[in-house]
């Protein structure tokens, strides 16, 4: 292993143990150089390695920063961020169903209090026509239910799905399609089968949440013709 190598191992380290947590800026290069015990061009090369793995962002002026922890979530990121709407859609189609029947299967009460919770946030955003908490709410919501499924691959993976349900969201969503009342009945129904712990109404209503997002932007060219 080259001396590069293994000082992206040991940064990895720092960034994999929460030493150095997502967000924060790690510390100057004259630091590093004293502790690693390594030339600065070696640390440069080797912090470079780890920006193009997508975990570190180099800010001019300000410093590096944890952008993500894990190379594989930031692959998976990227993948999503690349497909196409409908391929995103496809995908999502298997995984909110066994998200939402293992979540009313397995789900604990204070998980249930927490979806709740969103829930009605998700309404008071649109009361107040607030795009951003509409968006921060009604992903948390999706992603509380893959938590509540207490399989800890698909919350994993639903966690990496952040970026692409928000994208997901901003087109399709009842504030700019004046849709409240079909998507909000639909978010009640798949809340309450949760909560009532019946796996098959849960899945039924994940499932139609993702047809009346897949039918949304067809019926806007429709209009549009």
């Amino acid at each position: 292993m080259s001396l590069v190598d293994t000082i992206v191992d040991r940064l990895q380290t720092e960034i994999s143990s929460g030493n150095w947590p997502v967000g924060k800026r790690i510390p100057a290069e004259s630091e590093l150089t004293k502790v690693l015990g390594v030339s600065r061009p070696s640390l440069r090369e080797a912090v470079r390695s780890i920006v193009q793995l997508g975990l570190l962002e180099i800010r001019q002026g300000d410093g590096t920063y944890v952008v993500a922890s894990d190379p594989s979530e930031v692959a998976l990121r990227r993948m999503l961020n690349e497909a196409d709407t409908r391929e995103v859609l496809s995908v999502r189609r298997a995984l909110d169903g066994l998200a939402a029947r293992d979540a009313a299967l397995n789900r604990t009460d204070a998980e249930v209090a927490e979806l709740e919770a969103h829930f009605a946030k998700r309404r008071e955003a649109i009361a107040r026509d607030d795009h951003d908490a509409f968006v921060d709410h009604d992903v948390a919501f999706h992603v509380g239910i893959a938590v509540a499924s207490h399989n800890r691959l698909l919350a994993a993976i639903y966690a990496s799905f952040d970026t692409s349900l928000r994208f997901a969201v901003g087109p399709n969503n009842c504030m700019s399609d004046n849709t409240d009342a079909i998507l909000d009945e639909l978010h009640s129904k798949l809340l309450l089968a949760i909560k009532e712990r019946d796996p098959d109404a849960a899945a039924a209503a994940a499932l139609g949440l993702l047809d009346h997002s897949e039918a949304m932007p067809d019926e806007r060219r429709d209009g549009d013709t």
